[in-house]
């Protein structure tokens, strides 16, 4: 749906003729955990390249906030179709919120707030880049990486391939993993189109060296999209899932996890932020 917005901050002129920006409406079946999703990426956000604030995403020169009926977000800007495409899988509008409450919201361990969303990212490839970087470091660390890989390379298989990320702080092993997967994605070996199983889109991307169960199980939940994926060795799953402070094994937690299936990557989310106190 396309809608033209009355001239205001973001309208210009030429020539003293007022332009109204173009606003696209893109529909969502509610609810919608809009704060609570922002918030997840903000905390996340590459320095210099996305900006959020209380209410909105910004990327260059769009903008995504809530729309004024409720059930769509706002895009201004120049979005292109495909660009519109990355935002509805960013923001996980396709979700079936009703479906997935059906199942998570009997659990009272999971806390599970209705509207809740598996936030994507603008690109696979740069979110799974965000998944190898994130291997044993917070959250703040990572994404400082990313931001000086992104100002210093931009993250792009090309120019990952054969890039020494070592000169921005990374380590050899890392920096290896990232080529490893760049050029995996370059000669077809990793593809993040639809897979045809969860399985094996793991079999594949685990194939290169330096990407194990948990990485590949993020980038399947964040970056393609899989509703039941689950990494199961993922440290605050493991205490966020426990009722008396011993934080689980793997094996239990996966046992556990089968009240949760097909939508083991919501109560993945769920658990974070129960355990974050979000």
């Amino acid at each position: 749906m396309l809608i033209f917005r009355p001239q205001g901050p973001d309208s210009f002129q030429v020539r003293g003729i007022a332009i109204l920006s173009l606003v696209r409406l893109l529909a969502y079946q509610p609810p919608l955990d809009w704060l609570g999703t922002l918030a997840f990426l903000r905390a996340r956000a590459i320095p210099g390249l996305e900006f959020f604030d209380e209410c909105s995403f910004r990327l260059g020169d769009i903008r995504v906030s809530l729309g004024p009926s409720g059930d769509a977000l706002a895009v201004e800007g120049p979005a292109t179709p495909a660009d519109l495409q990355r935002i509805r899988r960013m923001f996980d509008l396709d979700a079936d919120p009703t479906a997935i409450a059906a199942v998570l919201g009997r659990d009272p361990l999971l806390r599970f707030q209705p509207g809740l969303r598996v936030p994507g990212g603008w690109d696979p490839f740069e979110l799974a880049v965000r998944a190898i970087l994130g291997q044993q470091i917070t959250v703040k660390a990572a994404t400082t990486m990313a931001g000086r890989i992104q100002a210093a390379f931009g993250v792009t298989p090309s120019a990952l391939a054969n890039a020494d990320l070592t000169q921005v702080g990374l380590t050899r092993s890392r920096s290896a993993t990232i080529r490893g997967l760049a050029e995996a994605v370059l000669d077809g070996g990793v593809t993040f189109e639809a897979p045809t199983s969860h399985e094996a889109f793991v079999e594949q991307v685990t194939r290169v060296r330096g990407i194990g169960p948990w990485t590949a199980q993020y980038i399947a939940m964040r970056a393609l999209k899989l509703a039941d994926a689950f990494p199961a060795e993922d440290l605050i799953l493991l205490r966020a899932a426990s009722t008396d402070g011993v934080a689980l094994t793997p094996r239990r937690l996966i046992a556990l996890a089968e009240a949760w299936r097909p939508w083991r990557s919501y109560a993945v989310l769920a658990l974070w932020r129960k355990y974050m106190g979000a």
